[in-house]
């Protein structure tokens, strides 16, 4: 038996924090994942370095911002020739596994290294009979991908070479978009889910960049998001909607009241005919279609976590196995009237992190300190008793898995956004620091184009939110005299920052 700890760590795509018990939104219960909080730690403050997939994975595997990995937007590839935390363990002595989703590229190229065996979806990946590529070779499973990820990831452990230590990283799918659940789940969460208090945002008080995105459940959640169609002229409910095709991207109109009496959705699974007698009728039915499909896909992965649980108590390995579950980012789940994530907005900047440890963490431990997904791989290597290498920028947390806050921890988080004004969602690229209290962004592109505004756009802007007398972010505080001084001590802190991970400010 080695005296170094083993890893597990699965992480789940686009799964927001109020979607786990635990964190007391009471939207829907996660058992198992709650149960790693109860005999561990629960961080409340964990922060995404650039709350989109691609390049969050890319951060947690290098322990390095996304200007230095070059994993900056959902089109970048990582170069696999950059070295990872995968690569140290295994030097170290470890057997690593990667199963689940990658999304850092395909190919020779971009394939995941430093694993000694790998299983991947490509790109998104399919809830159902999905596509892996295991070790180079592409296969074909057929049932769920939640629970084929955790299958793959047990047999895994099951055939290691129980002398040595093991790192296994098991990444979901799920709940990323379109949200299909498992088909004896179907039926969960049949009573409407309250409303956000911000679902009816008028984005007064914020950026114009609040203004112009396009996340909003209202206007902009697709056909294929939510798994319908709409009867047009008499066609075959199959012929309107084709996964992948043309159509994939359409938009569920607004409808007025007008209108509505013409208006009819139909389920594309169960031929179930949805009619509406008014526009806002319409609308809360987009809210609650989008949010029973999201924690549905969210029922199966608890479900998943307590498998892996089950096996470590099963072959006495849990005391000394660290286990981890978060998601690569947060998610808006109508906070402000959107879906989706991308903002320095807490909804989307948060990343839930329940960590479970008995060998060092306590029981029902509850951590408010700042960390980063740039600092995981340095943890798991001081964990582990190995070196941490210069080129890391992350800061290792094993103090304050002890309790123990450093007198000198840096209670700030740092995230940039680089996919300027993207295709689908209109987000606009900015960058930001938050400390314990205050929050500061900069809008740093100058091509606002709104109806209405000068030839040339906006200027570029910032937002300051005080986050203990504004939790819902709603105004933006950056002129007022009484905030002054905040604005001087967050903007030093932002450049000492970016100057600190050598990150390159916009004038």
């Amino acid at each position: 038996m080695t005296s170094q700890p083993n890893f597990i760590f699965i992480m789940a795509d686009d799964h927001a924090s109020k979607a786990i018990s635990c964190y007391g939104a009471g939207i829907n219960s996660t058992p198992n994942i709650d149960r790693i909080a109860h005999e561990g730690m629960k961080f409340n403050h964990c922060y995404v370095t650039n709350s989109i997939c691609t390049p969050s994975r890319a951060a947690i595997l290098t322990g390095t911002h996304n200007h230095v990995n070059g994993v900056m937007t959902l089109d970048s590839k990582i170069n696999k020739h950059l070295p990872n935390v995968a690569k140290h363990l295994r030097t170290g002595g470890y057997q690593t596994a990667m199963v689940g989703k990658w999304h850092l590229g395909e190919g020779a190229p971009h394939e995941p290294t430093g694993f000694d065996y790998w299983t991947v979806v490509p790109g998104q990946g399919k809830y159902h009979d999905p596509e892996f590529i295991e070790m180079g070779q592409k296969i074909v499973e057929k049932g769920y991908a939640t629970d084929i990820i955790t299958d793959k990831s047990l047999n895994w452990l099951k055939q290691r070479d129980p002398k040595k230590p093991f790192f296994l990283m098991c990444h979901h799918k799920a709940p990323h978009r379109s949200w299909e659940c498992h088909p004896d789940h179907k039926n969960l969460y049949q009573d409407d889910i309250s409303l956000p208090d911000t679902f009816d945002d008028d984005y007064k008080n914020r950026a114009k960049a609040v203004e112009v995105a396009k996340m909003r459940i209202e206007s902009d959640i697709t056909y294929f998001d939510l798994g319908l169609v709409q009867p047009d002229g008499g066609s075959e409910v199959g012929e309107l909607f084709i996964p992948g095709g043309s159509n994939i991207d359409r938009k569920i109109p607004n409808v007025s009241d007008a209108e509505i009496h013409n208006f009819r959705l139909i389920d594309k699974d169960t031929a179930e005919i949805f009619t509406f007698k008014t526009g806002e009728e319409l609308r809360r039915f987009k809210y609650q279609r989008y949010l029973k499909r999201y924690l549905r896909t969210i029922h199966s992965v608890d479900e998943n976590v307590g498998r892996l649980l089950d096996y470590l108590d099963d072959e006495g390995l849990a005391d000394n196995t660290v286990i981890i579950y978060t998601s690569d980012q947060g998610f808006f789940l109508g906070e402000h009237g959107w879906f989706d994530k991308r903002f320095m907005y807490e909804e989307s900047f948060q990343m839930p992190f329940v960590i479970r440890y008995p060998n060092l963490i306590a029981p029902n431990s509850v951590c408010n300190d700042i960390i980063s997904n740039v600092d995981f791989a340095t943890t798991w290597l001081d964990l582990a008793g190995l070196r941490v290498p210069s080129y890391m920028q992350g800061i290792s947390f094993v103090s304050l898995l002890k309790g123990a806050t450093p007198p000198d921890w840096k209670q700030v988080a740092y995230h940039r956004y680089w996919m300027h004004r993207d295709p689908i969602h209109n987000a606009y690229a900015h960058y930001g620091v938050r400390n314990q209290r205050y929050k500061l962004i900069y809008w740093y592109a100058e091509d606002f184009e709104l109806p209405g505004t000068r030839e040339g756009g906006q200027p570029r802007e910032w937002e300051l939110f005080d986050c203990e007398k504004d939790p819902l972010e709603l105004f933006n505080v950056y002129a007022l005299p009484e905030y002054a001084d905040v604005v001087v001590d967050l903007t030093a802190l932002l450049d000492e920052k970016m100057l600190e991970i050598g990150d390159t400010p916009v004038h």
